[in-house]
């Protein structure tokens, strides 16, 4: 019976694949990036056209992506040659349904990036391909008020502190802003900027006596937040009517304020901590799987993807940055031109620290999310005891962990099993 069982799974994937196949012989390229219409047309028209081969550009959600692909891995063989997906997507995938890119020549120019990508492996499993974050934007009017010495673009949680400071006490106004409203990603900036910079961690470490520092240090950036930040979700608003000079958020909610206004703000990388310079890439790779009908080919196209000339081609249609040192062109946007300079320069730093997307926690994300929001609320906005709060939370964040299964990701180490909270 359990030999038919196998014989019928094995047709049925088979039966899948077939189904399923192109009827070209281009390169069959299998994204769950750049889905909208417009972007897959973008994608095609702009960056794939100047490939020396035909690709068969084809996105989907990631449930029909992985159902495929699965397939294919199980019935042995495939017309897949090229995945494109998230590094959490990556993540999830055994090793041996990857092809080894190592000799392939290409990568980015961020080491950080090239070492996640071997998926804590020898070799690298997939070549980053393109990237979007989380920066620091400021009114140039802030500009006179940094800490002597400071380099804007490679700034200390104290320096940033400092200056805040030295703003408040000149101006009378605290003018730095935090995405604190009810639509505001602040669980993303303690999750991929201050537990990293300050723990090297954020499951493990989130009830460590670093973490007590790290929000130590937020309460006493807090001090110098303008207290309306409450209220706060998209930082552009605040640059431009000037109710803050100094902020953080995605690059996407701080693009009106640069394509308004470009010669009045500067954008800049995150701060950096005791354990390095904290930051939320949302990283895209490209990768072989083992059972591609041409891998030739789709090594060709990996390739093709990293030229600088088609990074740049996949910025304007995807609105993702380069992972690769380009010089952008000036017919860019403003707001694209500074935050990828900003991203850039984050990414490569010698410092850079990522904390990457929380993956592996299904539906029980918005609760992963609720434990930092909650701890903020308690900490900073009800003044709590830091430790209390902490060690009362833990057993929340231990408790989804737990249930969800989900193993550590970086700057976690790696776990056997579910993620623990230490």
């Amino acid at each position: 019976m359990k030999s038919l069982n196998a014989l019928a799974s094995a047709v049925a994937a088979a039966a899948f694949v077939a189904s399923t196949a192109p009827l070209s012989a281009d390169v069959l390229f299998w994204s769950t990036q750049a889905r909208p219409v417009e972007e897959a047309q973008a994608m095609r028209e702009q960056v794939l056209s100047g490939f020396e081969g035909g690709v068969d550009y084809q996105p989907n959600e990631d449930g029909p992506w992985l159902t495929r692909l699965n397939a294919e891995l199980e019935a042995g063989s495939g017309s897949i040659d090229v995945l494109g997906a998230l590094h959490g997507n990556f993540s999830a995938m055994n090793p041996d349904a990857l092809t080894d890119l190592g000799d392939l020549g290409v990568a980015s120019s961020s080491e950080t990036f090239n070492g996640l990508a071997k998926l804590g492996t020898e070799t690298l499993q997939y070549v980053p391909w393109m990237q979007a974050s989380y920066i620091m934007a400021a009114s140039k009017e802030a500009l006179e008020y940094l800490p002597e010495g400071a380099d804007i673009n490679a700034l200390t949680y104290d320096q940033l502190i400092a200056w805040a400071k030295n703003v408040h006490d000149e101006t009378g106004d605290a003018k730095f802003g935090f995405p604190a409203g009810p639509k505001g990603l602040k669980h993303r900036f303690f999750q991929g900027y201050l537990y990293p910079s300050y723990t090297n961690g954020v499951v493990r470490t989130f009830a460590s006596d670093e973490a007590v520092v790290a929000w130590e240090k937020f309460r006493e950036l807090w001090q110098h937040t303008n207290p309306a930040s409450t209220n706060f979700s998209f930082m552009q608003e605040q640059l431009l009517n000037g109710d803050a000079w100094i902020v953080f958020d995605h690059t996407s909610r701080l693009a009106q304020a640069f394509n308004e206004r470009p010669d009045d703000f500067v954008a800049f990388p995150a701060p950096a901590g005791p354990t390095g310079r904290g930051f939320m890439p949302v990283l895209a790779g490209l990768a072989i799987p083992s059972t591609a009908p041409d891998p030739e080919a789709a090594k060709a196209l990996v390739a093709y993807m990293l030229k600088p000339e088609t990074q740049i081609a996949t910025l304007r249609a995807t609105n993702f940055f380069p992972v690769v040192n380009v010089d952008l062109p000036d017919d860019l946007p403003p707001s694209v031109k500074a935050s990828g300079a900003a991203v850039a320069k984050m990414s490569a730093s010698p410092d850079a620290n990522p904390g990457l997307l929380p993956a592996g926690l299904g539906d029980k994300g918005g609760d992963f999310n609720r434990v930092f929001v909650d701890s903020f609320e308690r900490i900073i906005l009800g003044g709590q005891d830091i430790r209390r709060v902490l060690d009362d939370q833990k057993g929340r964040l231990a408790a989804i962990m737990e249930e969800t299964g989900a193993p550590c990701w970086a700057p976690d180490a790696p776990s056997d099993g579910a993620c623990p909270v230490e």
